[in-house]
């Protein structure tokens, strides 16, 4: 299993927190205090070896001089099986929620991704295993800690998949610049599968005739479209919103 070094204290924390992937080592500022001593606190107790270096020591493991004090050296992100993360929700009694990613290739726009699927209550993300970018260390450092709680599987035919959350009784909407209804006027409170696609291209045709439904995010500006990952928001608050507000209503 392959190394990655993860960075800063927010995510070095709930990596410690999280518990989901190995850490190997803890390197910290020498005189550490405040956070980096709950960082300190939190790897010796799991058992995690922690070194001490010098600040130009640390920018030379993370690569980077914006380490803040400590970087962590971890085994890389390891994936979930689709079975697994399809059988979340009816574990935790809940309604399926999950992202599917079409070929997204930038390690900020996954890893921000990751972090608004977790926080809006996401029950797993699927991508392709080819032309996609993976579980990194770029990408834990910008999902700021949701990698260690949102489980991640990876496929080698993303329209197999879909097809296989489909037969779990899941909906599949996916994200469309211009032919799609708007997602308001979609219901989004049941069973669903959100699909986004590449930066450039967007949904591969294919992965598009595979959705049930496509959504389009509305424009008011002179600007077409959003960024994917600001679109994943967009789309993830509308899932949130309409489930609130059907299970608030009489």
């Amino acid at each position: 299993m392959t190394e990655d070094r993860v960075w800063g204290r927010n995510p070095v924390l709930e990596l410690l927190r999280g518990g989901g992937r190995r850490v190997d080592e803890i390197a910290v500022l020498a005189g550490a205090r405040g956070p980096l001593a709950e960082i300190v606190a939190l790897a010796r107790r799991g058992g995690v070896k922690v070194s001490y270096r010098t600040r130009e020591q640390l920018a030379a493991i993370a690569g980077t001089d914006r380490h803040q004090g400590v970087v962590a050296r971890v085994a890389s992100g390891e994936y979930a099986e689709l079975a697994t993360l399809v059988g979340i929700p009816a574990e935790r009694g809940e309604t399926p929620f999950f992202l599917a990613l079409d070929h997204v290739q930038d390690p900020r726009n996954f890893g921000a991704i990751l972090r608004t699927a977790e926080v809006f209550g996401a029950h797993g993300v699927i991508v392709a295993k080819h032309h996609q970018v993976g579980l990194t260390g770029a990408t834990a450092r910008v999902a700021m800690g949701a990698l260690e709680y949102i489980p991640v599987a990876r496929e080698t035919n993303l329209v197999v998949a879909l097809e296989a959350i489909k037969k779990s009784g899941v909906w599949i909407y996916g994200s469309d610049v211009s032919h799609g209804v708007s997602p308001w006027a979609a219901d989004l409170s049941g069973p669903v599968c959100l699909v986004l696609g590449s930066e450039g291209e967007g949904l591969r045709p294919l992965v598009a005739r595979t959705c049930d439904v496509l959504l389009t995010i509305p424009m008011a500006g002179m600007i077409g479209s959003l960024n994917v990952a600001a679109a994943a928001a967009v789309l993830c608050y509308e899932v949130a919103r309409q489930r609130r507000l059907k299970a608030e209503s009489p």
